[in-house]
């Protein structure tokens, strides 16, 4: 007698598929549903057991009495998420109606109750003869596959199997012990190492919500792989997959769904999900910020091509504020498209005044003025944004105070497009970013970052000819910033420096930290607005092919009292310029003057230019203002294809420095190459007198810094023998008047008596 065999679950776990045989009894055996309490066929009319059919053995004969004559075995038979069970019956007619046979079933909840919604019966096979044994079977499982009769997903919790005999009434026929094997194997090949959605109820037609079977197949995956088969799958829920996975159909997911792949956090499987590799890097960029398993996500080396400016707080939207620390590495984004990329430009008419420095009001047309715009006006200083908007006050928040810009004008607000935008955040803090290129391709800009937030970290990038800006700031999302170790690679190479609109790095706030990059040929390497700022071991360079050419800011300090440190660096024919260019009051009032900056052990180098030129440049955008504590020392100037006058000048386009108010301005140990003359502070400078006189004028204008006035003597050393007309040597000292000449930078020596000789006098330009 065949009996069939038990697989897979049945050996490996015990679990009992297959029904008990007729001969044990006929009250296992159910007329209706199998469930409790439903007629059995034990001392029925219509039914017997026959012990010794030719064919069978045992047997159960059976007359049909009913439209549908059901068979259903009251056990239990167990549904096990991934598992498929065949069930197969042999029959064959005695006599009467030959009726039809099929393999059916009865899917129950844990309680009992049917599961609605799911087809009950497989295909009819008609009886055509008598004596002739005819073999009926079905697969019933969880998964839509090939060759699944009775796709039951994972809801019921066990089944009661059997069949109906179904046509006409009145015939006669005999059925062999039915048989339930578990043919998982026959859909799983490899049952160790992954298990299919599919087989947990997974439709893949992007409709139906597939999100339970997710879940449901990577808590049966107990270490395997989770195959995501061929198919579109909607998920319409927030899935965590905690096992590897693979995935070789795709997955769609509302924007506020979160799909994380706890096991698999990498930009791969998120592009091999969702097959797109912008959407794939958003749903891994929202899961990075919603789950606490990672803390950062590799792109593995891909190159994501960017269809259009990628909005990172549209991509979570669920948050506007992050403070944990999360880090993107190791890829490339890649712009494309054209006017995509193209700049937003709009202008109102708008009122700014110095009792409100960081609002402007009376907005015209404010709702179409973007976030994150560039200011352009009237006295309107350098790298100023639109941090944020009132629509219903007319109003805009700046990201710093627009300078010498009061009154009412009509202001161009200009909203560049970045690769990636955090500016939609609130606050985003500890956030970084390495080993990244922003292939900008003269289209995009780089990065804007959030309005507010602490240590935002870019190193080890490269910004690859960015059409506008590589790194923004439109408010305090730029507090300790770190910049390490990248590079800023411009599009305007071919550009004279003064037609260039490209900038590399701007920042407001303080405690910035710009270290050991390399950038090329933009309009300024960096334009920094707060104080406390490092900048350190870079490379920046703006040269062009103009003879005598103009030579822009490499970096710009637009605070007085900065507190900033450039050491280190390598300054190529461009130059630090030090502003006040902010305030809305530019003449001096009050406060420490242009203070708290030291310029150390830097490399300054220029070519092709007028003698005019000079590397450090003071630019004062009021009067009364005065240079309290700057420090130039062990930097090595260099002029090639040329020479200049100075190192260091005073931009006088609004105003000049007071130079009777310098106070602690150190300029030493430097060197120079082809520099006309060498700056010091304090001044060395030697005088020789050759006839006798008792007033000796000594001339300090060329070597004090900025040209400043002799305002202190040091020491005055005989470097000769100070002697009479007779030649007699004097012992005397002199003493000195200050300030003496039309512009206050020479001193007078004066003798008791008259003298001549020589004498070495270090003179200072502050106090």
């Amino acid at each position: 007698m065949w009996k069939g065999t038990f697989m897979n679950k049945a050996i490996t776990d015990g679990v009992v598929f297959m029904p008990t045989p007729f001969a044990d009894g006929l009250d296992v055996w159910s007329s209706q549903n199998g469930r409790p309490g439903d007629d059995t066929y034990d001392g029925a009319v219509n039914a017997a057991f026959v012990p010794a059919d030719q064919d069978f053995g045992g047997c159960l004969e059976l007359q049909k009495s009913q439209s549908v004559q059901k068979l259903r075995y009251m056990g239990e038979t167990p549904w096990l998420p991934g598992t498929y069970l065949r069930v197969t019956a042999r029959v064959k007619a005695i006599s009467g109606n030959l009726p039809s046979v099929r393999i059916a079933g009865y899917p129950a909840q844990g309680n009992g109750a049917v599961v609605s919604g799911l087809t009950q019966q497989a295909q009819s096979v008609a009886l055509t003869s008598y004596g002739s044994v005819v073999e009926v079977s079905a697969i019933f499982g969880p998964g839509a596959r090939s060759g699944v009769d009775l796709q039951w997903g994972t809801d019921p919790v066990f089944a009661h199997l059997g069949l109906d005999l179904t046509g006409a009434n009145g015939g006669i026929v005999r059925i062999d012990d039915l048989v339930v094997e578990d043919v998982t194997h026959v859909f799983h090949r490899d049952m160790m190492s992954w298990v299919d959605v599919r087989d947990y109820g997974a439709v893949g037609d992007g409709v139906t919500d597939d999100s339970a079977a997710f879940e449901a197949a990577d808590s049966a995956a107990n270490g395997r792989r989770v195959l995501v088969s061929e198919g579109t799958y909607f998920l319409g829920q927030n899935v965590t997959i905690n096992s590897r996975v693979q995935f070789e159909g795709t997955v769609t997911m509302p924007d506020n769904r979160i799909l994380s792949l706890t096991k698999d956090f990498h930009l791969g499987p998120y592009i091999d999900a969702f097959g797109n590799e912008e959407l794939g890097f958003k749903k891994a960029f929202q899961s990075l910020l919603n789950n606490s398993d990672h803390e950062s996500l590799d792109m593995g080396g891909r190159r994501i091509s960017i269809s259009g400016p990628i909005d990172m707080q549209a991509a979570v939207a669920n948050k506007d504020n992050y403070a944990q620390r999360r880090h993107i590495a190791n890829g490339q984004f890649y712009a494309e498209g054209s006017t995509v990329w193209d700049p937003e430009v709009v202008t109102s008419q708008a009122t700014y005044s110095a009792s409100a420095d960081k609002t402007l009001t009376g907005v015209t047309n404010v709702a179409n003025v973007p976030i994150g715009a560039l200011v352009e006006g009237n006295g309107v200083g350098r790298e100023v944004y639109v941090r944020d908007k009132n629509v219903a006050a007319g109003e805009i928040t700046l990201s710093q105070p627009l300078g010498a810009a009061t009154g009412t004008q009509v202001f161009t607000f200009t909203r560049f497009k970045y690769l990636l935008d955090f500016s939609g955040f609130e606050k985003l803090s500890s956030f970084s970013m390495s080993d990244i290129e922003f292939q900008c391709n003269n289209k995009a800009s780089g990065i804007m970052l959030a309005k507010t937030g602490v240590v935002f970290q870019v190193r080890d990038c490269y910004f690859t000819r960015p059409k506008y800006r590589g790194i923004t700031s439109i408010g305090y999302g730029c507090q300790g910033l770190l910049v390490d170790h990248c590079q800023f690679i411009s599009a305007e190479g071919g550009t004279p420096s003064q037609d260039r609109v490209s900038i590399a790095i701007n920042a407001n706030a303080n405690d910035v930290k710009i270290r050991n990059n390399r950038a090329s040929q933009f309009r300024h390497f960096c334009i920094l607005s707060g104080s406390n700022s490092v900048i350190s071991g870079n490379h920046f360079f703006q040269g062009d092919g103009q003879v005598n050419g103009v030579r822009l800011a490499g970096l710009v300090l637009a605070l007085r009292a900065c507190n900033a440190t450039v050491v280190g660096n390598y300054v190529d024919n461009c130059t630090i310029e030090w502003t006040n260019e902010r305030e809305v009051n530019p003449d001096y009032t009050g406060g420490f003057g242009f203070a708290g900056l030291s310029i150390t052990n830097n490399v300054f180098l220029c070519g092709d230019l007028l003698p005019s030129f000079g590397w450090i440049v003071v630019k004062p955008y009021g009067t009364g203002h005065f240079i309290n504590g700057l420090n130039v020392t062990g930097n090595m100037f260099r002029c090639v294809d040329g020479n200049i006058d100075r190192v260091e000048k005073v931009d006088t386009s609004f105003a000049d420095l007071d130079m009777t108010r310098m106070k602690k301005v150190y300029f030493s140990n430097n060197t120079f190459n082809n520099i006309e003359y060498r700056t010091e502070n304090p001044a060395l400078v030697s005088h020789s007198e050759n006839t006798v006189s008792s007033t000796w004028r000594v001339d300090g204008a060329n070597w004090l810094a900025f040209g400043g006035r002799a305002r202190d003597v040091v020491s005055v050393v005989a470097t000769q023998k100070i002697e009479n007309s007779s030649n007699v040597a004097q012992w005397g000292m002199p003493y000195a008047r200050l300030e003496q000449g039309p512009n206050g930078d020479k001193v007078d020596l004066v003798w008791e008596n008259a003298v001549r000789g020589q004498v070495n006098v270090l003179m200072r330009m502050d106090t």
